[in-house]
């Protein structure tokens, strides 16, 4: 038996005949308010779903380094945990204080995309997560976690397999990189388009939905029970796969349109706690 089957079958025994949730919260603008403290009731709605036996973890477009402060913050302690946009996958380890392992990790060779954006963006800022997750980036930026992370010169970057590329272009706007992917194409590879001119590019076929049905599978639960909330463009993937297979998908009120036509339904904004409201509203 591999260790994802084990993984099923314990998941399986310890759920019982109860209806147990895969519930999946993006950090930024749905956990998070722009200052990085928690949206309003979000530590209260947490646990108490967590409490109530669903699997409450986070699917995020942050690296791990970025994203442990915020479990922590949360006091949550999820068997799983999706960083990089679906290409990381943390697990948690055995014993007294949770602490994490990286459990599974996709990667691509970075150096043609690297090549492209450079010519067509030549004042952008990178940053590249290696398979063990350390990262190289070339200038720093305010709202980039740089804890251990390592400046490179560009050339550096693309020197062997990254599981994901981080691309900031402040003199840039976000059309102007809808534009440029549309320009340049990125067909081998995934991408998503931030508020901002930021661009995040994984593996091909790699997103939320991709590291949410992995888990999905090893925890053993039905895809009729997923619930996922998010308000942005990297939210796409994961709305659609849980609305496919019969689930919930939830759009923060502040989204983009297009974001919040691809959910079943939007919730209050960060600002006045709408995770917390669908989260609450489950124990009803």
């Amino acid at each position: 038996m591999t260790a994802a089957e084990s993984d099923v079958q314990a998941a399986r025994t310890a759920a019982g005949a109860g209806t147990r949730m895969l519930i999946g919260l993006d950090i930024d603008g749905t956990v998070l308010l722009q200052d990085e403290t928690l949206s309003p009731g979000m530590f209260d709605a947490a646990a108490q779903a967590q409490s109530a036996g669903h699997e409450v973890l986070l699917a995020t477009g942050r690296s791990w380094e970025g994203t442990r402060a915020v479990l922590a913050a949360l006091d949550l302690s999820p068997e799983y945990v999706v960083c990089s946009n679906g290409a990381v996958i943390m697990k948690r380890s055995e014993g007294g204080i949770p602490a994490y392992r990286r459990f599974h990790t996709e990667t691509f060779d970075p150096a043609q995309v690297l090549t492209l954006l450079h010519e067509n963006v030549g004042d952008a800022r990178y940053m590249v997560e290696l398979a063990d997750g350390r990262r190289l980036y070339t200038d720093a930026m305010d709202d980039w976690n740089l804890a251990e992370a390592q400046r490179v010169p560009f050339e550096q970057l693309g020197a062997q397999e990254v599981s994901r590329v981080v691309v900031v272009s402040p003199g840039h706007t976000e059309q102007d990189f809808v534009d440029l992917v549309h320009r340049i194409g990125l067909n081998e590879v995934s991408y998503a388009i931030g508020w901002t001119a930021w661009l995040d590019i994984a593996p091909r076929g790699v997103d939320k939905a991709s590291g949410l049905e992995l888990v999905r599978g090893w925890l053993g639960i039905d895809r009729a029970d997923v619930l996922v909330i998010g308000d942005g463009r990297n939210d796409l993937g994961m709305f659609e796969w849980a609305r496919d297979g019969g689930g919930r998908a939830v759009a923060m009120a502040q989204g983009p349109q297009e974001v919040r036509d691809a959910a079943d339904e939007t919730t209050l904004s960060v600002e006045e706690g709408g995770a917390a409201i669908v989260l609450t509203a489950l124990g009803r």
